[in-house]
């Protein structure tokens, strides 16, 4: 997968205003932690998660992600003219019909000619909409677009500690298996994308490759359940080791394609962004890569696991706080459940 003609022009992020740390959380879970007799500190122990973010109760994703591709979109300097395309990529969103998309772009004044949608696919709803944009500008169907998300984790995290309090018959091991859902976070990101002659960065999207391996696509499923007289609430099951251990093996398959499509050896890439769920994944990831983790920005401490939005948020927090320079090859390393893998390489040149 290759790109001559795409250039990454902006990158925006909003964090929420509520911070929420581990041990607030287990503070809550106090009765069930006596009950069985397990210790406090845990919840940072096992993820290395601190904190998470959260919104205002009952923010709807459109109204943050119309915010952020706003920013993303004037931080650009790309006239709104340009824009054939804006992409919804998140896991929330705020309605089944219509995308969200719509609301984002009606509040970011882009042009009715141009594609409005939602992609879905776990964590990787970001990057595969900036693969669908980046297709239509090499075809020169389109010369800019914007792909933007939000994550709203609050009701998942409230529900599932909800759940574990209230079930008399909860046991160690359920709780270890809800530990995945306490680690959610919340935040919003967006990626403007461009025509090379459009660009006044020249920050190159180069392109990279993609596997996946369904077979794993139970390991880690969410969605509505009836669990209160108020209505449905998020849920998530996850079998976080198993998870671990097969998105691994499929990210070493993905790099070493997506190495050979770039043509770039592990010395070459200067910076990394990753998509961080937790410590543990992290460490391994970039062990079993023999990536250098000097070279990642970790986001996960603070944020928690924020889905769709976590790697470009990591990497516009890096490009801002100076981590990623003018020249650095930067290389995206994106794992989903269901279980997908992209790993894209960008050269980055210069910061809007």
């Amino acid at each position: 997968m290759h790109y001559r003609h795409v250039c990454i022009e902006a990158l925006a992020y909003r964090l929420p205003p509520h911070v929420v740390t581990s041990e607030d959380i287990e503070e809550r879970l106090r009765p069930l932690y006596e009950r069985l007799r397990l210790p406090a500190g845990r919840l940072e122990l096992m993820t290395g998660i601190r904190e998470r973010r959260f919104f205002d109760p009952g923010t709807r994703p459109g109204q943050i992600s119309a915010q952020t591709a706003t920013e993303a979109v004037e931080r650009s300097g790309v006239d709104r003219r340009h824009f054939g395309a804006l992409v919804h990529g998140s896991v929330s969103r705020d309605q089944l019909e219509p995308a969200t998309a719509n609301a984002v772009h009606h509040a970011a004044g882009l042009p009715a000619d141009c594609l409005v949608f939602d992609v879905s696919n776990a964590c990787l709803g970001l990057l595969n909409g900036m693969l669908v944009v980046a297709d239509m500008i090499e075809l020169g169907r389109i010369r800019a677009g914007v792909v933007v998300g939000t994550e709203t984790g609050r009701d998942l995290v409230e529900h599932t500690i909800e759940s574990l309090l209230n079930d008399p018959d909860t046991t160690r091991n359920d709780v270890k298996g809800e530990f995945a859902s306490l680690t959610i976070g919340s935040g919003s990101a967006a990626i403007v994308l461009c025509d090379r002659k459009l660009s006044r960065t020249g920050n190159r999207f180069l392109g990279g490759a993609f596997a996946s391996a369904t077979e794993h696509h139970g390991l880690c499923a969410g969605g509505e359940s009836q669990a209160t007289a108020a209505g449905d609430r998020p849920r998530m099951q996850t079998d976080s080791e198993a998870l671990l251990h097969a998105g691994i093996d499929l990210a070493v398959v993905t790099w070493e394609q997506a190495r050979a499509s770039l043509g770039w050896s592990n010395d070459d890439v200067d910076k990394i962004a990753t998509h961080q769920v937790g410590r543990a994944h992290r460490k391994l990831l970039l062990e079993r890569l023999a990536l250098d983790p000097a070279k990642d920005f970790p986001t996960v401490g603070f944020l928690g696991n924020t889905g769709a939005v976590a790697l470009p948020t990591a990497a516009a927090l890096g490009i801002e706080r100076g981590h990623v320079q003018p020249g650095d090859k930067l290389a995206l390393l994106g794992i989903g459940s269901g279980l997908n893998c992209l790993m894209l390489g960008v050269e980055w040149n210069a910061n809007p």
